[in-house]
């Protein structure tokens, strides 16, 4: 019996009206860690794709994670490696302002992923959207949680490799590497706004 291998190339990203982008803890105490990936480099790729999105006319949604000066809707979860045990200072959780732009949506999360207690499911299906360009940091946290929770919610996920960023490289790999490609579709920021362009 003889049996054929193939290989498959990803076909040319194309977008939609139905597509947003969603920026996760993209905020001046998170962009100041010593991410793999420079956080310099993912603001300004996330300021990028940001610009294209409005360009024409499609949602952006910017997610950053805060919690109450008392600290009490910290998480309180048994775990061998606890998070923080205070709340930052609000400095930590500030969006930058060229990133931000009026109109665009604000989401504040208290855990990983951005759809648990938060409104970004609604947000995001009372606009038409079904589809997700998603970037951020971290890769393995902020950002993978909220990607599966997208996944399990059917929405379509678009993964900006090159505006995602994580405190370590191999957990950035695995995610990139193993995850989302089953999740979504890999693609880069300039990849993006070509298939935005594309749209007219």
């Amino acid at each position: 019996m003889t049996t054929s291998t193939s290989t498959s190339t990803p076909s040319t990203l194309t977008l939609d009206s139905g597509t947003a982008l969603v920026l996760i803890d993209l905020q001046r105490g998170i962009l100041g860690l010593p991410t793999a990936r420079p956080g310099e480099e993912i603001l300004k790729n996330g300021i990028a794709l940001a610009e294209a999105f409005r360009a024409h006319r499609l949602p952006v949604v910017l997610v950053n994670v805060a919690w109450s000066p008392d600290g009490g809707d910290l998480p309180t979860t048994d775990v061998d490696t606890p998070g923080p045990a205070t709340a930052p200072p609000p400095a930590f959780s500030e969006i930058p302002e060229e990133l931000a732009a009026l109109g665009d949506v604000r989401v504040t999360k208290r855990h990983w992923g951005a759809f648990t207690g938060t409104e970004l499911d609604l947000q995001l299906r009372r606009r038409g959207i079904h589809r997700i360009v998603l970037a951020g940091i971290s890769t393995s946290i902020g950002v993978e949680s909220t990607a599966r929770t997208a996944w399990e919610h059917s929405y379509g996920l678009v993964f900006a490799e090159d505006a995602t960023a994580d405190l370590d490289a191999a957990s950035h790999a695995h995610s990139f590497g193993k995850i989302f490609p089953r999740l979504g579709r890999v693609s880069s920021t300039g990849e993006i706004i070509t298939a935005l362009d594309a749209l007219g």
